[in-house]
């Protein structure tokens, strides 16, 4: 294509404003689209960009973005809790893949190398299609969405000897000390981020916010993305890897959601234009020239790694059948890294160059397919679908309230009536529009509309409010929203009806209060009971106070072993004794009962 850049550019931007909505329209999902346009305006298809290596090159800062991004909702603490589920679960899917494929790559007459690199190298699924497919089902915090988090955090780890000993493999002129050496390089870089990053990001960041002005703000969060990213490709590592550490090294600091909001808007732009890059990668010759290889390679491919997939989901991951068979679905298909893998491959004499490009077709093939098999394997689940509007959203005028209400069921209403009362002004937004059509007849300021759109909550003066009440029934939307509200409204007070306490924990890891439902009426139970059954009212009311505070403290304490079910298990039995121990010290009895006054 001849022009500069900013012809690209438009090419790139028409190409994805046309496509993705039709595929979204379509409910083929908005990755389907971008490899669609790409494959179009690809070397093989319109021809308009007849190199795309260059624009797959630039478009990965969109997945290290992506991935800095995501280590921003880990810490480190979380990070150590997932080593089970990384180690274990990841581990076991790349080995059985690995083994699993390479025996049919062996099969199919490679020798033992090549077929150790094909099995090992189709056994990586894609990191950018995996995330953005479990992101735009908002299946990140499910059961299927962690355990593909953490397998795919194990395979990007393991992508990294992979691509080591692919030289020595094919006896490349490599001697063991430089492969040493640069194990060695690898480990300084990631010691150098790990240290560096702890003490010094954070007084970086400080320094920069003083300044007050957002757009040096902007360039120190990409400086320390890609510097990141960088720094540990320049030791041989992901650079992927480089810019999660960073993020994970930040998600603790007082600067976490202003980063995430700043980098969002790139992350999504270059993502997609990574996706596109991935469709011109696409060899449609190839396949028009072999249909039936690639076509039976693919069908392997997917088949193999659905059946392991499910497996490991079951068995290490201890999900139930319907997760497993999301997380097979999300996971099934090759990876990006597979290029490079196969190209290495095939430079030191491992592979064939037809060889080589009838792999590449394989997984570029998979990496289109898989959105449409989630989408058909959802519908055969009966995945509930939101449903059609009744009308369209309320017109709400920008009246500066003060709180905004999100979901105004019965616990809405409890809040609604207190601030009321005080004269405090506030609006209520609800999904429901029978619920706002029979409230609102009593004088409440309650709106139909879904509260998750940034569009409303911007219209309904989301930019005034000083706290966001969060009292939506569904804990996946409750989440999806408060990590919205935290983006695009950091300084505002977020409070949030908590289900149970694991949906509570993910409401403090996004940074918002929660309020546990029936906690505080339970403890009024208790506390008439107790005097039911004979015990002073004024010890009573103590006694609960003290089971109250015990079980907030606990459940701060829980919240750093949510992903570790032995360490939650035994923390839950040592509390148990704990309390017993508390309450029998309280009363003068127990091995406590000399150390404390029953009348603290």
């Amino acid at each position: 294509m001849h022009g500069g850049g900013l012809t690209l550019a438009l090419v790139f931007l028409l190409a994805a404003v046309v496509a993705v909505p039709l595929f979204k329209r379509l409910r083929l999902g908005a990755i389907l689209g971008y490899l669609a346009a790409g494959a179009l305006l690809g070397p093989h298809g319109l021809r308009l960009v007849p190199q795309p290596e260059p624009v797959l090159a630039a478009s990965e800062i969109g997945v290290v973005m992506l991935l800095f991004v995501i280590g921003l909702e880990l810490s480190l603490a979380r990070l150590k809790l997932l080593r089970r589920p990384v180690f274990g679960a990841g581990g076991t899917q790349v080995l059985l893949s690995g083994l699993a494929l390479g025996a049919l790559a062996l099969a199919a007459g490679l020798g033992w190398k090549p077929a150790l690199v094909v099995g090992l190298g189709l056994a990586l699924s894609s990191t950018a299609v995996g995330l953005q497919l479990l992101a735009e089902r908002k299946a990140l915090a499910s059961e299927h969405g962690r355990l593909g988090f953490a397998i795919l955090l194990f395979q990007d780890l393991a992508a990294i000897p992979l691509l080591a000993a692919i030289p020595l493999l094919g006896r490349a002129a490599v001697a063991d000390a430089h492969v040493g050496s640069a194990v060695l390089q690898a480990l300084a870089a990631i010691a150098a981020l790990v240290l560096g990053g702890r003490y010094l990001l954070r007084h970086l960041f400080r320094a920069v916010a003083r300044t007050g002005i957002p757009e040096v703000f902007t360039g120190a969060a990409l400086l320390v993305v890609l510097g990141s990213a960088w720094l540990l490709q320049l030791a041989g590592l992901s650079a992927g890897l480089g810019a999660f550490l960073a993020g994970v090294l930040l998600a603790e600091s007082e600067y976490r959601h202003e980063l995430e909001a700043q980098i969002r808007p790139f992350e999504g732009l270059l993502l997609g234009l990574f996706f596109m890059a991935v469709g011109m990668s696409i060899d449609l010759q190839r396949i028009a020239a072999e249909p039936g290889i690639v076509a039976t390679g693919v069908l392997i491919l997917l088949a193999v790694k659905s059946a392991l997939l499910y497996l490991v989901g079951r068995r290490p991951g201890q999900l139930a059948p319907r997760e497993a068979l999301l997380l097979a679905a999300t996971l099934a298909m090759g990876g990006e890294f597979a290029f490079v893998v196969f190209s290495e491959a095939a430079r030191v004499g491992l592979l064939a160059a037809a060889q080589r490009d009838r792999l590449v077709a394989i997984v570029g093939v998979s990496m289109a397919l898989a959105p449409l098999l989630l989408v058909v394997l959802a519908r055969l689940l009966r995945d509930p679908a939101p449903a059609a509007a009744a009308r369209p959203f309320d017109a709400i005028p920008d009246s500066r309230p003060q709180v905004l209400i999100a979901g105004f069921g019965r616990f809405g209403q409890v809040v609604a009536r207190l601030l009321w009362a005080q004269k405090i002004p506030f609006i209520a937004i609800d999904p429901d529009v029978a619920q706002v059509d029979f409230f609102r007849r009593f004088g409440n300021p309650v709106y139909y509309g879904d509260p998750t759109h940034p569009e409303l909550l911007r219209a309904a003066g989301a930019a005034h409010v000083r706290a966001f009440v969060v009292a939506i029934d569904r804990p996946e939307q409750a989440l999806a929203l408060v990590r919205l509200l935290r983006t695009q409204y950091p300084d505002a007070a977020v409070l949030a009806r908590a289900r149970d306490r694991r949906h509570a924990w993910q409401l403090l890891d996004l940074g918002a209060q929660p309020f546990r439902e029936l906690f505080a009426s339970s403890l009024e139970l208790g506390r008439a009971l107790l005097q039911t059954l004979g015990m002073d009212p004024e010890l009573a009311a103590q006694r609960v106070q003290r089971f109250r505070a015990f079980d907030e403290r606990l459940l701060e304490a829980q919240r750093q072993l949510q992903d570790d079910e032995d360490a939650l298990l035994q923390s839950a039995q040592d509390a148990r004794r704990e309390l017993a121990e508390l309450f029998e010290a309280d009363a003068g009895e127990g091995s406590l009962g000399r150390l404390v006054d029953p009348r603290d």
